[in-house]
């Protein structure tokens, strides 16, 4: 009876299984909920800064990582389920996890900086070197990129939680974490409409 129960149960979870995303692209760094929220706690609350001086090229991007890689191209192999060709990536599957779509050809996607490059600007990156800039835009080590969409990366813009936030619901909690994660580890402020949205995006969280 006990053996016949677990067979039921090994069946049911991979019957769950099949309807689940095959690359789910979680950036490494991703805190628990409870640290999010020490680490939410701890921020800055102050008023944005100006956008004056600020270009893109002031945040060097997709810098070389070695062996013919740029950064883009290690995001794109890292959150692949699978993928073909080494620098360029030339297909594979990814799933974007913004808005729940799986994609196939590279072109279609963008590597999303989690913290908008013009955000930080606003929130402090302003006063830093170009070279600390260079390395929060190409910052592998924690969950500030993610391969998603084009579409809904670029829907986003440059906006924080209290203007745009995933369009896919499930996809606020590790959103939210990702932020939080991103702004504490490099100093940065938030205003107080960005912080009510991520305590309410943080509260959706089960762990």
């Amino acid at each position: 009876m006990l053996k016949k129960s677990l067979v039921f149960v090994v069946a049911l979870l991979l019957s769950f299984a099949l309807f689940l995303p095959s690359a789910l692209a979680f950036p490494p760094g991703t805190p628990s909920k409870s640290t999010a929220q020490s680490q939410l706690n701890a921020l800055t609350v102050k008023t944005e800064g100006s956008m004056t001086g600020y270009s893109r090229d002031k945040f060097p991007h997709w810098i070389g990582q070695g062996n013919g890689c740029d950064t883009r191209q290690l995001v794109l192999q890292r959150d692949a389920d699978s993928y073909s060709g080494s620098c360029p990536v030339t297909s594979g599957s990814w799933y974007s996890y913004y808005d729940g779509v799986t994609f196939t050809d590279p072109s279609d996607l963008d590597i999303d900086h989690v913290v908008p490059l013009a955000e930080a600007w606003r929130s402090g990156a302003s006063s830093w070197t170009t070279a600390k800039r260079e390395d929060f835009a190409n910052d592998l080590s924690g969950p500030q990129l993610i391969a998603v969409s084009a579409s809904s990366n670029r829907s986003k813009g440059d906006q924080d939680p209290s203007t745009w936030q995933p369009p896919r619901t499930a996809a606020a909690c590790g959103y939210s974490k990702w932020w939080i994660r991103t702004k504490y580890k490099w100093g940065l402020s938030l205003q107080s409409s960005e912080k009510s949205a991520l305590q309410g995006m943080l509260n959706s969280c089960i762990y």
